[in-house]
């Protein structure tokens, strides 16, 4: 009987080449630090770190940095920041709103009046937020805070409002 032997075809693949490159690295380091420090031994190949591109606004190893800025500002932009109005936040409505109100409010009625007002939000509970910002700086501030809760979910204007 004759059997007929299939040569085994080998794939070269890409990672060997790697391997190898790692395998002779490590040994070049394995025999460097078994020659001891005064015989300096080369290292086989390099390999080459990949090249990044600096981040925008972030200093380069160079030490090159952006243009910067003057401190002072100039008179002009001094009068356009102050005539600018400041957007007022949602505890900043809610201030308005219970300074306004004789009696104590639930949080949901204050939500409504302040964006009335013109609060803009874009959650689905507005009035959970203003009830747990109001809450917040209550526990923050103690007597100093814009607002007192009165009762179980009730709301009035506190004196720093």
């Amino acid at each position: 009987m004759t059997t007929t032997a299939k040569k085994a075809t080998t794939k070269k693949s890409p990672l060997s080449s790697v391997m190898k490159r790692v395998a002779a690295k490590d040994a070049a380091k394995a025999k460097q630090r078994a020659s001891g420090p005064d015989e300096i031994v080369e290292p086989v190949a390099k390999v080459r770190k990949p090249t990044t591109k600096p981040r925008a606004g972030s200093r380069s190893k160079r030490g090159a940095t952006a243009p910067k800025k003057s401190a002072r500002a100039t008179p002009a932009k001094e009068t356009a920041k102050t005539a600018k109005t400041k957007k007022l936040s949602g505890l900043d409505y809610a201030a308005q709103v219970l300074a306004k109100s004789k009696e104590p409010l639930q949080a949901k009625a204050i939500a409504q009046q302040a964006i009335a007002a013109g609060w803009k939000t874009n959650g689905a509970t507005p009035h959970a937020t203003l009830y747990a910002a109001m809450i917040r700086e209550i526990a923050k501030k103690g007597n100093d805070a814009r607002f007192v809760k009165t009762d179980r979910g009730l709301f009035k204007a506190g004196k720093a409002a």
